[in-house]
């Protein structure tokens, strides 16, 4: 399995868009949002001056169908690793992620090592149904 470090990259499994990789030392100016439109979960980036002024606004109500979670994993301090895996049990990917960094990810299994003392933000689409609906765990260890 390949470890990236430190680098804006997409990761792409059988024609699949598994997850993002992104740092935060790369952000454009202004709003750039890191997701598709159709992504069930959106991420957006804000790179503004002081003193800049965002239009007051809120979000309409409309009937919105979510069919699978999404996952955003945010590192604010310390250093973790994130495996990726088919939801076969497959390595599909391996990614260390350090302070200022985040992945996004949109397809497969996920499992997290801790490498440093870390704190991390993880954001989800909800509704959340509880662990017993909402997740299957599976043995991607072959010990």
């Amino acid at each position: 399995m390949k470890i990236i470090k430190n680098m804006n990259k997409d990761i792409v499994f059988n024609s699949k868009h598994f997850a993002s990789i992104y740092s935060f030392e790369e952000m454009e100016e202004g709003l750039n949002f890191l997701t598709n439109d159709n992504s069930f979960i959106q991420v957006g980036t804000w790179n503004y001056e002081k003193n800049q002024i965002l239009d007051a606004h809120y979000h309409n109500y409309f009937e919105r169908k979510s069919y699978r979670t999404q996952e955003v994993v945010i590192v604010l301090e310390g250093k973790i690793r994130c495996n990726l895996f088919s939801e076969e049990g497959e390595e599909v990917y391996t990614a260390e992620l350090k302070k200022g960094e985040l992945i996004i990810q949109f397809e497969g299994v996920h499992e997290y090592e801790i490498l440093e003392n870390s704190k991390v933000i993880e954001v989800k689409n909800g509704p959340y149904f509880g662990p017993e609906k909402d997740r299957t765990r599976i043995n991607v260890r072959k010990n």
